[in-house]
């Protein structure tokens, strides 16, 4: 587990590598943050992937300026669904492609502001499988997941900023006959994967999240993580191993 520097169109940008320890080469996974950003929680993630296999990397894209700035910047980028930050999370997956230790077969991960990132790179990004958790499901989802790679998609039941969004991924996903396994877990809110260090989060934050209901729910991260990691096996592991 490594501090790693990943060479940008913009410079260097900041990132976390978490290496498997049994024999490589692995498949590998783009590790997105949420709003909260390069946090312990990111790095976490990262480390739990490894420790099923796959070489996780997760880059800091809010590495060049202020929170806000960025956010507003990454936000923007979402909305046009291009922009600097869809360029670098493009430099994290050429940096993982160019690792004599990686297959080549490579996935995305994301939460929250990430999760929508993972959904809108499945796509036409060169990624093999997308894990879209709690993330915003586009009204077009439908005609703009044409083509898209399997998803495993993971939305609380409690999340209030979300409903319907699990069911409307699973009909989109349906219709253009992608690969997938969407769930809505009922007793879990908004974030629920995400276990963030209290000194780490804005007290704004934690208060926001206190009124919504966000927050980390154990039996359904648990749930979750099996499921994602057994779709990551299917559609990175064996798929490479038969030689898709």
């Amino acid at each position: 587990m490594a501090e790693v520097t990943i060479e940008t169109d913009r410079g260097g940008m900041p990132g976390y590598l978490a290496v498997p320890d049994t024999p490589g080469p692995w498949p590998a996974v783009v590790v997105i943050h949420d709003v909260l950003g390069f946090s312990s929680d990111v790095k976490a993630q990262a480390d739990w992937l490894a420790g099923a296999g796959f070489l996780a990397l997760a880059p800091d894209l809010m590495h060049w300026g202020g929170r806000v700035a960025c956010m507003r910047s990454i936000f923007r980028d979402l909305r046009g669904r291009r922009g600097r930050s869809f360029d670098e999370v493009e430099s994290a997956r050429q940096w993982l492609a160019a690792r004599e230790d990686c297959t080549g077969r490579i996935g995305v991960i994301g939460y929250c502001m990430g999760g929508a990132f993972s959904l809108l790179l499945a796509p036409g990004h060169g990624f093999e499988a997308a894990s879209v958790n709690y993330g915003t499901v586009p009204k077009d989802a439908e005609s703009f997941l044409d083509g898209a790679c399997p998803i495993v998609g993971s939305f609380g039941g409690k999340d209030r900023q979300l409903r319907g969004a699990a069911a409307r991924l699973d009909s989109a996903l349906a219709r253009n006959g992608v690969a997938r396994d969407v769930r809505e877990y009922p007793e879990a809110g908004h974030g629920f994967l995400n276990n963030h260090e209290p000194s780490e989060t804005p007290r704004i934050f934690v208060v926001v999240s206190k009124l919504m209901g966000v927050g980390y729910h154990e039996e359904s991260a648990r749930h979750a993580r099996e499921r994602i990691v057994g779709f990551f096996d299917e559609h990175l592991k064996v798929a490479a191993q038969h030689g898709n």
